[in-house]
């Protein structure tokens, strides 16, 4: 995994409020539960989006959820940069949480320096709209035309306690 599960989470929201229809608010615990994520967990992957200046937030009868600007003016990097911090940007190879300096730079500097070129000019150059065609179609059906959601074999219908 290239990214914590947060940004992942983050976007993965954006990428489907990005192919959403139309320019509506979407509710949280809808986005939550077509994401299949929890609805807490989801509102403080938003709320800090909405701090990033990614998404925008309104209370009320139309309220949700909706993207601050268009799709094509949000890159990866805006995304992932709240939830990743200096983690998204890598220095050195062999002295993490360092730069390499010119005058003395790490074995490793020079193919490293190729593969961390290319990975931050993917983040800072892709758009959201460039992503959003990896959501499913039926996410964006109205609840009654959606297949039902049904309980994974694997997935625990109550909390064990621990021992």
């Amino acid at each position: 995994m290239i990214f914590s599960a947060t940004a992942t989470h983050a976007l993965r929201a954006l990428a489907h409020l990005a192919a959403a229809p139309g320019d509506d608010a979407t509710l949280g615990r809808e986005l939550a539960a077509d994401l299949g994520v929890p609805a807490p967990y989801l509102a403080k992957v938003l709320a800090a989006l909405a701090r990033a200046g990614v998404l925008s937030a309104s209370r009320g009868a139309r309220g949700g959820y909706r993207l601050a600007r268009p799709a094509e003016a949000i890159s990866l990097l805006e995304i992932v940069e709240p939830f990743e911090g200096k983690r998204v940007r890598p220095g050195c190879l062999l002295r993490p949480g360092e730069d390499c300096p010119r005058d003395g730079a790490c074995s490793a500097h020079e193919s490293w320096a190729a593969v961390k070129t290319a990975y931050l000019d993917f983040l800072e150059r892709t758009s959201l709209a460039e992503i959003r065609g990896g959501v499913r179609a039926e996410a964006h059906a109205p609840s009654s035309q959606r297949p039902r959601r049904t309980r994974d074999a694997r997935t625990p219908t109550r909390r064990r306690p621990k021992p």
